[in-house]
């Protein structure tokens, strides 16, 4: 056991704790799942600490072994339908603009598949560069390139995103939503 390195790991749990939620939230669309996901990924780097080169990997194999656990999950869970008893009026006319866009977006971004999703969520809301998503996802950054590329154009197609006020400045909406 290295003292320096749990102490290392406990500070790093308090300052990024809230990043790493927000973070998590966006991957899964859920606040519950989103802190599950923190304190499953941070069990995973608690037992692999000792291997990592330096206290700066932290962050990258936190935010790996997140992207990772929840795409495991995502493959587990059951996407069948949700029956309800009253049916979900239709939208309309809002005073509230940016928090409808919000909403919007993030449903959308929902329906997008695991990984277009976490490149799109790493590239627009984290503001990594593209090297740095390929290395935490494992890809090439022609790979990270073109998945935000398509991830991008099918937002733009969506339903939902037709609702957004300027759905042409997608990518500058989506800083929006950690405001």
């Amino acid at each position: 056991m290295d003292p320096g390195r749990d102490q290392e790991f406990a500070e790093f749990v308090d300052g990024r704790f809230t990043a790493l939620q927000r973070f998590g939230y966006l991957l899964t669309g859920e606040w519950h799942l989103a802190e599950d996901l923190v304190q499953t990924a941070l069990t995973k780097v608690w037992f692999n600490r000792h291997s990592l080169r330096s206290g700066n990997a932290l962050e990258s194999y936190t935010r790996t072994a997140m992207v990772n656990t929840s795409t495991q999950w995502w493959r587990r869970k059951w996407k069948g339908e949700t029956p309800t008893e009253i049916l979900p009026e239709p939208a309309g006319e809002s005073e509230y603009g940016v928090v409808d866009d919000r909403d919007l977006l993030l449903r959308a971004l929902s329906t997008l598949p695991r990984r277009t999703r976490a490149t799109l969520v790493l590239r627009y809301f984290e503001d990594l560069p593209e090297a740095e998503i390929a290395q935490i996802m494992g890809c090439s950054v022609g790979t990270v390139k073109s998945n935000v590329s398509r991830g991008l154009a099918k937002l733009r197609e969506h339903r939902l995103v037709a609702g957004i006020s300027a759905p042409e400045r997608l990518p500058t909406a989506m800083k929006v939503i950690e405001s």
